[in-house]
């Protein structure tokens, strides 16, 4: 049976059931919220399970000068560190043969996979280059000032390498099935990788936590949530969803079933074509306002600078200040999650390295880039300190916050925002569900596959409806939780990445590797 006929009956339930939850939403009782009800009770279930699990994941790490910073934060930041020294600074001599590599110039015809490895990379940027982007750095200025966009850039580039192991790791574990389909990612280089080196027990165990943290993750974090915060924007310039939020919901269910049920190959080839499309509208109304204060740019970065350092505010301001930017940089880039070497698993290549090199371009694109552009903007516009957009800061509305400083020269930036904040949350939503799909496949097999894909489907459509922040709130600490097998994997494995990148490297330096183009 094909599929892709399931779509219709699914679409037709949903189109029922739509107008009856959307009429209690538009009453101003959205389910979650009705006293007593069904939904009640998983608000307050959500909300009780959130606890225990924020209680671990972001059990206060003391710092000094009375800062602390999330454990899950410090987990990335540490391990991090300690790759980028291992891998020999590979973040800053690998980014040109990344491009290259990219480009297609070291793609061998025979080489066996189900992407190219700017898909894989389009695939992978799609999932986190995002709301974070817009919302996560408006937030860290306003938290922490200016200086916190230094912080998030050195996070950032720490991030390349740990998302240039992974990634590596998710290649040469990876499973290429009788059908020609690929499985791969940190479910299989946890539980086959530290099976090599006699601790088999626990890489299953912590191959099966990543599973379904990711899976988790991906029903929340990669799917309601960027339903709900993109309807946020998307109403405030079509208002007619504000009362039909249920519309937007089936819009998007629909749009994301026609992608999702093609598996990787169609998903790889929507997201190669969103991603710098999305990525290309932000960027030019960014250049836009910044052609506007060129003067003025030296000055804003040199604000970044000074700030990020200074010890005006004691010690106490300068940690608050590193912490603000390393925590918003591990929700944008995900780097040490883990997430993006699902994606690159498929990538068509026989040098696993390769590929873990085309992946620390994500960190350099995602926060190096688009984040500092961000955070210039807002610097130079005056937006994060003044008084007028105090509403924003309070409420930490980060979008509205971005929206306005863009506002104050684009009139009609409102509109460009919601345009692009609609084609983040989409090419998220789609690359997550490659995600869980494979966690999902890897715990039950893959012909439970069609299953996770209609719940996702039922999950996009309730991202529109619920607006419970407990449910919301879930996914982000799935996705964060991720971190904690797949990174204590890396670490582990790290030795095995740094023999195959020496060894790569010397080749490459010797004009052993043919180029194609």
């Amino acid at each position: 049976m094909n599929p892709s006929r399931l779509l219709l009956p699914l679409i037709s339930l949903l189109l029922l059931a739509g107008p009856i939850l959307g009429q209690e939403a538009a009453a101003g009782a959205a389910p979650v919220q009705e006293a007593g009800g069904f939904m009640q009770g998983i608000d307050d279930g959500t909300g009780v399970l959130n606890g225990w699990i924020g209680s671990v994941f972001f059990y206060p790490v003391p710092l000094g000068g009375g800062q602390t910073v999330p454990l899950a934060v410090a987990w990335l930041i540490l391990g991090a560190i300690f790759l980028t020294f291992r891998m020999g600074f590979i973040s800053l001599r690998g980014v040109g043969h990344a491009v290259r590599v990219t480009a297609g110039k070291y793609t061998s015809p025979s080489a066996k996979g189900d992407v190219s490895h700017f898909q894989a990379l389009s695939t992978a940027l799609s999932a986190t280059v995002g709301l974070g982007n817009i919302a996560g750095v408006a937030i860290a200025i306003s938290i922490g000032g200016p200086g916190a966009m230094f912080w998030m850039t050195v996070a950032g580039f720490l991030g390349m390498t740990s998302k240039m192991v992974e990634c590596t790791l998710g290649q040469r574990y990876r499973e290429i099935r009788p059908d020609g389909r690929v499985m791969g990612g940190a479910m299989f280089y946890l539980s086959k990788g530290l099976k090599e080196m006699g601790w088999g027990r626990l890489g299953k165990f912590l191959a099966v936590m990543f599973a379904i943290l990711c899976i988790g993750g991906s029903f929340g974090g990669g799917n309601t949530f960027q339903v709900s915060q993109s309807l946020n924007a998307v109403q405030e310039t079509i208002p007619f969803l504000k009362d039909h939020r249920w519309v937007y919901g089936l819009f998007m269910a629909i749009i994301t079933g026609i992608v999702i049920i093609g598996g990787i190959k169609r998903i790889a080839t929507v997201a190669d074509k969103i991603v710098p499309l999305m990525c290309g509208t932000y960027v030019l109304a960014c250049l836009a306002v910044l052609f506007m204060h060129l003067g003025d740019i030296p000055a804003a970065f040199s604000q970044i600078w000074h700030d990020a350092l200074t010890l005006e505010a004691g010690y106490g301001g300068l940690i608050g200040t590193l912490v603000v930017g390393f925590q918003r940089a591990a929700f944008s880039n995900e780097a040490g999650v883990g997430s993006a070497a699902i994606a690159h698993s498929a990538a068509r290549t026989d040098q696993p390295v390769r590929e873990g090199i085309v992946a620390l371009l994500e960190p350099f694109i995602d926060t190096i880039i688009i984040c500092n552009m961000t955070a210039v903007v807002i610097i130079l516009t005056g937006a994060w300190s003044n008084p007028d957009y105090e509403s924003f800061r309070a409420a930490t509305n980060g979008a509205g916050l971005t929206s306005a400083a863009f506002g104050e020269h684009l009139s009609f930036f409102p509109y460009v925002l919601s345009f692009a904040v609609f084609l983040f949350a989409y090419s998220t939503m789609i690359s997550w569900s490659y995600y869980g799909e494979r966690c999902w496949a890897y715990l039950f097999g893959e012909k439970w596959s069609l299953s996770y894909k209609i719940l996702f489907l039922v999950f996009t459509f309730f991202g529109a409806i619920v607006t419970s922040q407990n449910i919301l709130d879930f996914g982000d600490l799935m996705i964060l939780g991720m971190a904690f097998p797949n990174m204590l994997g890396i670490v582990m494995l790290s030795g095995k990445v740094r023999q195959e990148l020496t060894a790569y490297w010397a080749k490459l330096k010797e004009g052993s590797f043919p180029v194609y183009k």
